[in-house]
């Protein structure tokens, strides 16, 4: 079993390495085979849920559910607990030290049984899945990609070359366009994906075309549109780096890329990350950070290595432990300054963020903070503190559902970003490099 470090650590390596991750990612669950297949590479093992799992010290494990992925590395040695005494044998069980991050990106969804003919045009029917800045996604080639389920109850991976476009309405038939553009969500985000009078293959044979499978045995589907412009550096020295998906995508590929060059010999936790899915719609799913992904998948890790454990070890377990939820942050807009706060101004290029909020949309409290300022420290990478403009509205992530559910310290962070939730993303390559390393030295401890 390897465990070589793989992670690039220049910043045109690394931009190559998310560029390929990207690419490879059009969907959550794209992404979680991505992700898989990277970890498998360097000897990680596939368990199944249905299973009984008997984990060994220092090997690596995953398990996916749905979109969502979670894999962990163990210690490479462990007390063993079958002789505690009377006393609890919680001062021998490990805690966890999670990164945290989600595969899902706002998009539009299929629906289904819709396609239709207007103007001459063949349409399909989408829904809004989070909060897409709908603008962005005006006269971009789109392609399609998700998952298809079939009639044997088996599912495939599905992805289509670039087939649909929402194009938008000419200036001359909207001379006051450019005072203020407004969308409506129904009538003007459908896309066209080819001409009403040629008898061309329906979106789902297309689809199922791209799987390899029959179309008549597709009976349903998770399918979104992607932007299919190719990430890449961009500036006046490569500074930046532009893609889709970045949120979070980009904190995914962080913590992956972390958790395979994590030494399991000097781990006194588990390192464990997890990649939820449904973040940008609430994660209310049974692979959402809402769910009980996380408490079942630490749960049974605990029980598998150390069977004489109980139920308050467990508890035990998740009280020293701590979370990392990466996620990301805006960055101060040149362009409209009055948006951020006005006293602290992260920049692109100064760090990943620590992202801090009164009324807890983000978790990060002072233990928190100590945390994160000792993985940056150890890491050699300075961070920036975030807080939101007070007249404006916070978001918020997994970090604060991670904590209410498990009951451990989690500390939200991020890469700082322009044009959040566009179809095309924009951040420091610098930021991206030093949210790496600040994951691999938390993941290490």
């Amino acid at each position: 079993m390897s465990t070589s470090p793989v992670t690039p650590r220049t910043k045109t390596q690394v931009a190559a390495d998310l560029t390929d991750f990207i690419s490879s990612s059009p969907s959550s669950y794209h992404a979680t085979a991505t992700a898989a297949a990277r970890l498998e590479s360097t000897g990680f093992r596939r368990l199944k849920e249905r299973k009984i799992w008997e984990l060994e010290p220092g090997q690596g494990y995953y398990v996916i559910r749905d979109g969502a992925i979670i894999a962990w590395r163990t210690p490479a040695s462990k007390a063993d607990v079958s002789g505690a005494d009377s006393g609890g044998s919680s001062a021998t069980i490990p805690g966890f030290r999670v990164f945290g991050s989600h595969t899902d990106s706002p998009a539009f969804k299929l629906k289904p049984g819709e396609e239709f003919t207007a103007e001459g045009t063949r349409q399909i029917g989408v829904e809004i899945y989070g909060g897409p800045l709908l603008n962005s996604w005006l006269d971009r080639e789109l392609a399609l990609a998700g998952q298809l389920s079939l009639a044997d109850g088996s599912v495939v991976l599905a992805q289509t070359p670039p087939i649909a476009r929402i194009p938008q309405l000419a200036i001359h038939l909207d001379r006051q366009v450019n005072d203020g553009l407004t969308l409506d969500k129904q009538r003007h985000t459908t896309p066209i994906i080819g001409l009403a009078d040629l008898a061309e293959a329906d979106v789902i044979e297309i689809l199922a075309a791209s799987a390899e499978v029959d179309p008549e045995q597709v009976v349903g589907h998770d399918v979104y549109t992607i932007p299919v412009q190719s990430p890449g550096l961009f500036g006046a020295r490569e500074e930046f780096f532009a893609a889709p998906r970045l949120d979070n995508l980009l904190s995914v590929h962080a913590g992956i890329s972390a958790l395979v060059e994590v030494d399991a010999a000097a781990l006194d936790s588990v390192a464990l990350f997890a990649g939820f899915d449904h973040e940008e719609i609430g994660s209310n799913s049974r692979s959402g950070a809402c769910g009980p992904f996380l408490a079942d998948v630490t749960e049974r890790i605990i029980a598998s290595l150390f069977p004489e454990s109980t139920r308050s070890d467990y508890l035990a377990s998740l009280a020293s432990s701590i979370c990392v939820s990466s996620d990301a942050g805006h960055a101060a807009h040149p362009n409209y300054p009055e948006r951020h706060d006005p006293h602290v101004r992260p920049h692109l290029g100064g760090g990943p963020l620590l992202k801090l909020n009164a009324q807890q949309r983000y978790a990060t409290d002072a233990v928190g903070t100590a945390a994160w300022s000792q993985a940056c420290a150890a890491a050699g990478v300075e961070y920036q503190n975030f807080v939101s403009n007070n007249a404006m509205p916070c978001g918020s992530t997994i970090g604060p559902l991670t904590a209410a559910r498990l009951g451990m310290t989690t500390v939200d962070v991020g890469p700082a970003l322009y044009s959040m939730h566009s179809a095309r993303e924009m951040v420091a390559i610098d930021d991206v490099v030093a949210l790496g390393a600040a994951a691999k030295a938390f993941l290490q401890g």
